[in-house]
């Protein structure tokens, strides 16, 4: 099952199930990293300091280049999730993952890691003073007009999302959150943010500068794969230049792009009930490539 949506300039012009609820899986990241950079804006934190009893600076949180290590791919992790198990505490997981020890010196490296962004959920919580979700409203959902989207802290927020073949999964294991929400709201999101209604142009060009993260993998669209700060971003087959983020869980996929330089704004997603980034990313790079024809054309 593909679900997918596009908006051009803002206005929905392509739509299939955009309304039933979804795991937004790491595409959450991108929230999370825009939600920082709020605070940013409003000098509430800094890129390039370092972070109280750290080395690493919230630029290399936000761009993966802060050493630390990923728990997606311990073994234990992945099994556990697989059985159905009780998450495991934020300390567990530390100790388990040996998150304090640096893979390679801050800035000099690049490491996908979840754990970064966990602590760059904590750090917006001890600015706001509030947990994930109220911070995420009052940073990025209101001003921004998403009313449809949530923090799922439990099984029972899962109940009315489409789960794919993952209906017994267990929030508690994306330890940076999980945002469930319609397709719309995520398309929205990104749409609204990368147009300037959030942050100011300076801080859209920062989420922007990329780093390059290796060779392109097969079966997915990336002809020069990077990531900038919460966007994976990169030329995609055809010549196209997209950012956003996939996200990628338990029985689904999701894939949120806009079309950088469009203009008219493109900006598309897909949702599929199977563990395929190539597939959604791929889906996503056709209908933003209608999308812009219909336009140009």
């Amino acid at each position: 099952m593909i679900s997918h949506l596009v908006v051009r300039d803002g206005v929905t012009s392509t739509m299939q199930d955009a309304t039933a609820l979804m795991p937004w899986w790491s595409f959450t990241k991108t929230v999370i990293a825009s939600a920082a950079l709020a605070l940013v804006r409003d000098n509430l934190l800094a890129l390039d300091e370092p972070l109280s009893g750290s080395t690493f600076t919230l630029r290399q949180l936000l761009r993966h280049q802060a050493g630390l290590a990923d728990y997606g791919q311990l073994p234990a992790y992945q099994q556990a999730v697989a059985r159905g198990d009780k998450p495991w505490s934020e300390p567990e997981l530390l100790v388990r993952a040996d998150a304090n020890r640096l893979r390679y010196a801050p800035g000099h490296g690049w490491g996908y890691s979840n754990i970064g962004y966990l602590y760059t959920r904590r750090l917006i919580e001890s600015v706001m003073d509030e947990d994930l979700h109220k911070a995420l409203q009052d940073l990025v959902f209101r001003p921004l007009g998403i009313d449809h989207t949530r923090m799922a802290c439990s099984p029972s927020d899962l109940a009315d999302v489409r789960m794919g073949g993952a209906a017994n999964y267990n929030p508690e294991w994306v330890y940076h959150g999980l945002l469930v929400g319609p397709l719309r709201d995520a398309v929205f999101f990104l749409d609204r943010l990368m147009t300037g209604h959030l942050l100011p142009h300076h801080l859209i060009e920062t989420m922007h500068e990329r780093q390059p993260i290796g060779d392109p993998t097969q079966g997915r669209p990336w002809v020069s794969p990077g990531y900038g700060l919460g966007l994976m971003i990169g030329t995609v087959q055809g010549g196209a230049v997209l950012s956003g983020h996939t996200g990628v869980g338990p029985g689904s996929t999701i894939a949120v792009y806009h079309v950088v330089g469009s203009r008219p704004s493109v900006t598309c997603a897909a949702f599929i009930t199977t563990e395929d980034p190539g597939q959604a990313e791929r889906e996503t790079v056709l209908i933003a490539a209608q999308a812009t024809a219909v336009k140009n054309g």
